[in-house]
């Protein structure tokens, strides 16, 4: 056998020894997200590494949502799961805790840097919820306890606390998963340079109309408000699985013609009737406004698609 040919069997064995086969190259980490907000920012966390698993679909909501086998396997097989709390997933509270009791669970609500608010009635918000000297007066919360049932989930209408999310769930992937860690770096860089782009993008768009009032279709807004210093001046309903009475719809109405509320917004997955029983004869306008992204597709690209159409939403309907 010649030299050559004897190097490179040599070569070919020692590659076979030491060169790990796809069944024992490191898996990513089975990550499961409640919606699709959440969902959005894991996925630029991970991209070049894994997927994370989607709870809460298509135009479906967290407030009465409903585990199917598949979300319960993937629970049960996770080793990280993100979501905001209870407060917004109440579905998700003993699913955690019977299926998930291996898996890092990370309460996002609760990230390091976020700036969590309080949930507010719903009708025609009091002075003290929407409004001080003209600008929304923001009403903070605490985290703990009880007062979770108070906190307002929708916490990454807030590019700042998207990026306080973003770090935490980085942070939860990289002490999970430390051979990908300079991937997972890499990415939230990535991740928050572009939340800081889109801050100063929607700001601009929404600059213009921030003294316009409106109404919005259940109180999922508040941390965009406070943001954009927005003049939300009520809520047709607290949840929107439950429809609200008579009562709250003529107070509503009557807080529509005496603020000049310019629009009334509804929301893609529910209901429009009342929006018109509301707006009918007076000045008000009807817009829609997504929280959630339901009618976008998920993926990374998820969360500033969700928020430019937001904010192209207020602007056209506020200063047409």
């Amino acid at each position: 056998m010649s030299p050559f040919r004897i190097l490179s069997l040599v070569a070919l064995l020692w590659l076979a020894f030491t060169v790990p086969s796809r069944a024992d190259a490191p898996t990513a980490p089975k990550v499961v997200a409640s919606v699709k907000p959440v969902h959005s920012l894991a996925a630029a966390l991970m991209l070049g590494i894994g997927q994370p698993k989607l709870l809460v679909d298509g135009t479906a909501s967290p407030h009465s949502f409903s585990l199917k086998p598949s979300d319960a396997s993937a629970l049960s097989q996770a080793d990280i799961v993100f979501w905001m709390g209870p407060t917004l997933e109440p579905f998700l509270v003993k699913p955690l805790a019977s299926l998930a009791r291996g898996a890092h669970i990370v309460t996002l609500i609760e990230a390091p840097g976020l700036r969590p608010l309080a949930l507010r009635s719903a009708g025609a918000w009091a002075d003290g919820e929407s409004h001080q000297d003209g600008h929304p007066h923001l009403v903070p919360a605490v985290v703990g306890g009880a007062a979770d049932n108070q906190i307002d989930g929708h916490a990454w209408l807030d590019p700042a606390n998207a990026k306080a999310m973003a770090r935490a769930m980085a942070d939860a992937l990289i002490q999970h998963d430390p051979a990908d860690a300079a991937r997972y770096r890499d990415n939230l860089a990535a991740l928050l340079r572009s939340l800081d782009a889109l801050d100063a993008e929607i700001g601009a768009i929404l600059a213009p109309v921030s003294a316009k009032p409106f109404v919005v279709f259940h109180d999922a807004f508040h941390y965009l408000e406070a943001r954009y210093r927005l003049d939300g001046v009520g809520a047709i309903t607290l949840n929107p699985e439950v429809r609200p009475g008579a009562a709250r719809l003529s107070q509503l109405r009557a807080r529509i013609q005496a603020s000049g509320a310019t629009c009334v917004f509804a929301e893609p997955q529910f209901e429009t009737a009342l929006i018109g029983t509301l707006v009918d004869g007076t000045q008000a306008k009807r817009g829609v406004l997504d929280p959630e992204g339901a009618l976008l597709p998920a993926g990374p690209d998820l969360y500033a698609t969700l928020m430019r159409a937001n904010a192209h939403a207020l602007a056209g309907c506020l200063g047409g």
